[in-house]
């Protein structure tokens, strides 16, 4: 594994995790880090171990991350410009085993130049990659163990996949109930449509249409229901009538008054990133660094709720797949997907029959399970720990057979 930290010297710090496949990835952001041609030969085999990317890093704190590192047999690349001392600041990445790590850590607490707040970065960053279980409703939801299966319940007659087929509270009771047998280890209920183009309606609308099957659940089953809404006031009454938790697409920006609700009522929160409104959201979207801006989103939602008082241990994070996000800004995020570890919460994945799946295979929208299935199991590998789907039976195997290899550790089978 390799990890990265953009760290905006000295105030604002963003980490990431970024995971190199192979070598060519490593030459390739070497170079772009501007490396002396003939160094990146050199450094390049080196940089598979812990590797961690530093941004607008002083030239004095650089240098002296990279005496210190090289001391300890591990690695620093820098620009060549900060070598001669003709830049004040740039970009550095740094390769090392988990104890050359330790070491530099230890190191660093006693040196000036702020580096003493990049070596508390770096322990994050290097430390146990545990997350604290959260409880939903009266169930524990523990990602260190396993992964979980959000079942999509949506009451609305014109979302893009199963718009208008569970509008009634009659037909969303019996959806809700084949969600329980298929095992969905949570059922997120949503009134309003989110799909692109989507209009808005209004806040009494969406009430009316979700709360009498919240209702409708719960005298049937304790299953953690979550509200899937950006408005506080449906938040609220949801969460007065049943509802867990809520999942909200804005990650707490669209409603100011939606952190305070989720404070007020001491529940877990899903924080998702969007560019833009469903209304306009797939007009041309654009990011200069999709991963990047997709953590600074979130990490601003994170800071948003800890300061309303909402705790850490229970907020999950969503990239957004395709919520503000053409096919290769989803195809980034799914390849990267590891690098929100970071951000030290679950992550929420959503990717089920969306349209960048159909428009890759050519499949219409009710012929999309194959390549839903192809997307979580790559999402469960670089660290999704909650799939939001449609088709509950189906991926629940998929993370069953998913999670058989991923932890196989010998001998747990019998023919």
């Amino acid at each position: 594994m390799s990890f990265q930290i953009c760290y905006n010297f000295p105030m604002k710090n963003l980490a990431i995790i970024k995971k190199f496949v192979n070598n060519e990835e490593i030459i390739e952001a070497l170079r772009l880090l501007g490396s002396d041609t003939h160094g990146i030969k050199i450094m390049a085999p080196k940089f598979r171990h812990h590797v961690i990317k530093i941004t607008n890093i002083s030239t004095t704190a650089a240098l002296i991350i990279k005496q210190e590192m090289l001391s300890k047999g591990g690695e620093v690349a820098t620009p060549r410009n900060m070598i001669t001392h003709t830049i004040n600041e740039g970009d550095i990445m740094i390769a090392g085993t988990s104890n050359q790590y330790k070491e530099l850590i230890r190191k660093l607490r006693a040196q000036p130049f702020g580096l003493k707040n990049i070596a508390e970065e770096l322990e994050s960053l290097t430390g146990e990659d545990r997350l604290h279980p959260i409880v939903i409703g009266k169930k524990t939801f523990d990602f260190n163990v396993q992964s979980y299966l959000m079942g999509i319940l949506n009451v609305t007659p014109d979302s893009f996949s199963d718009g208008g087929q569970y509008y009634s509270a009659e037909d969303a009771l019996r959806k809700a109930k084949q969600l329980i047998n298929e095992e969905a280890d949570i059922i997120d209920i949503g009134g309003q449509s989110t799909r692109p183009g989507a209009e808005s309606i209004q806040i009494e609308e969406e009430i009316k249409r979700v709360l009498p099957v919240i209702k409708a659940i719960r005298t049937i089953s304790t299953i953690p229901i979550s509200i899937d809404t950006f408005h506080s006031r449906v938040a609220h009454t949801a969460l007065q009538e049943g509802a867990d938790m809520v999942n909200d697409i804005s990650g707490l920006r669209f409603d100011p008054e939606m952190a305070a609700v989720v404070k007020k009522h001491n529940c877990p929160v899903a924080l998702m990133h969007t560019q833009g409104m469903p209304l306009t959201m797939q007009k041309n979207p654009t990011y200069s660094n999709i991963i990047q801006e997709i953590i600074e989103y979130l990490e601003d939602s994170i800071k948003l709720a800890i300061e309303t008082g909402i705790d850490k241990s229970k907020i999950i994070i969503d990239p957004g797949i395709g919520f503000g996000k053409n096919i290769n800004h989803n195809l980034s995020i799914l390849h990267n997907l590891g690098e929100l570890k970071t951000l030290k919460c679950p992550i929420l994945v959503g990717t089920s029959r969306k349209s960048f799946i159909g428009k890759i295979l050519g499949d219409p929208v009710d012929e999309r399970i194959l390549g839903t299935a192809v997307t979580n199991v790559i999402a469960l590998n670089n660290g999704a720990n909650i799939i939001r789907v449609h088709d509950v039976k189906e991926m629940k195997k998929v993370i069953t057979m998913s999670e058989s290899i991923k932890y196989y550790k010998g001998g747990s089978y019998c023919d």
